[in-house]
């Protein structure tokens, strides 16, 4: 990326496609030969990875990778918008592929059909300019991390979670902060409820996916000012933006070769596993029935699933409450008045998003317990 940039010719097609880019200043003919002689590679074709290949596809970046190795899925449909419904059952990126060549046939598309792991990271990644970012869990994100910091490669970083998702840039220069200055070490897998648990608002995907494909242009045509040092937060429900300053830590530089991420995350969790069930109160569903049977009337069970989920199947006499309308607070004045009368009990899909809402309220006085094993387990003791 850059030396060979105006060797690079545009062909009659390309300026015409091309023309709202080539009359910004900004980019111009100089910007788009640099977007056709650069490369991105993106791990992850769902809701992020789909408006992000989209958008740069759209934009004429010259090579896309795309790394992901599962199948589109109905479920998918609703935020993964470079799918089908005729995709359902095909490999997400063969999906990707096809409709990109549609938006644009100038692009060349590499596709990796296989999980992005230890021992192939540095070799897929080395081949290109820019890597994005749009995985879903924490070993693909650190694994994404170190290599990109071992080859020195731009990290443009996404992440979504029900209403609210980030965006960042990592090691666009030696001096900038990288992934693990922001989240030094995992945290307990009890207090990350999945994309099935906690849900995500479908278009969140598509704004953050495209201010990702927005920082991948603006380093490679290298113009404003990139989200280097910078953590963009947004909340869907509130429409905000908000803005943090993240810091280097120099220890996180000297990384010289990559591990067993899953294994990484897996140790780390399992000693912060233990100081998480010390401080909060579980009880296990066969405790709960025999409560239930002796004294119903001291009950009171809050289930932090979405609607659709509890009316699908619940604990006789739960009360609906989204996770989402506890962390607003919203409802906090509604659940203190029960809790005075009743011992609270937080019931989810498999006991991650009750942990997390029971150590919510624990900080404005609500004392409550979790459902060890969720709903999941509750059906499974019947």
């Amino acid at each position: 990326m850059g030396e060979n940039d105006q060797k690079v010719n545009l062909t009659p097609e390309e300026v015409s496609r091309y023309a709202r880019h080539l009359s910004l200043p900004e980019i111009g003919l100089k910007g788009q030969k640099k977007l056709k002689n650069s490369s991105v590679i993106t791990i992850g074709t769902g809701g992020l990875g789909s408006p992000l290949l989209i958008y740069l596809a759209a934009a004429g970046i010259g090579r896309i990778g795309i790394v992901d190795f599962d199948l589109v899925e109905d479920s998918n449909l609703q935020r993964q918008i470079i799918h089908r419904t005729t995709s359902i059952g095909t490999k997400k990126t063969d999906s990707a592929k096809k409709h990109l060549l549609k938006i644009n046939p100038f692009c060349k598309i590499d596709l990796f059909n296989q999980k992005l792991t230890q021992n192939n990271a540095l070799n897929i990644i080395n081949d290109y300019d820019v890597i994005c970012d749009c995985s879903d869990n924490f070993p693909t994100r650190y694994l994404i991390n170190d290599a990109s910091t071992i080859l020195g490669k731009p990290y443009v970083y996404g992440s979504i979670a029900g209403f609210e998702g980030q965006a960042s840039v990592f090691n666009l220069t030696r001096e900038s902060p990288n992934y693990r200055d922001l989240i030094p070490i995992p945290p307990p897998l009890e207090l990350i409820p999945s994309c099935s648990e906690a849900g995500v608002m479908g278009v969140l995907p598509g704004i953050i996916g495209t201010i990702q494909a927005t920082e991948a242009i603006k380093i490679i045509t290298q113009i404003g000012k990139p989200l280097n040092g910078r953590l963009l937060i947004f909340n869907a429900l509130k429409m905000s933006f908000r803005e943090l300053t993240l810091k280097p830590d120099p220890a996180n530089k000297t990384i010289h070769k990559l591990i067993d991420y899953d294994k990484f995350c897996s140790n780390i969790n399992s000693k912060n596993k233990a100081n998480v069930s010390s401080k909060i109160k579980s009880i296990s569903v066969k405790d709960l029935k025999l409560l239930l049977n002796k004294q119903p009337e001291k009950i009171s069970i809050i289930d932090v699933r979405n609607l659709k989920e509890f009316l699908e199947g619940s604990i006789p006499g739960s009360k609906s409450i989204p996770l989402y309308k506890i962390e607003s607070g919203e409802v906090l004045d509604q659940i203190q008045n029960n809790s005075t009368d009743y011992d609270l009990y937080i019931c989810c899909k498999t006991g991650k998003s009750s942990i997390r809402a029971v150590k919510y309220l624990e900080k404005f006085g609500i004392n409550s317990i979790n459902i060890e094993g969720g709903i999941e387990a509750w059906n499974q003791a019947k």
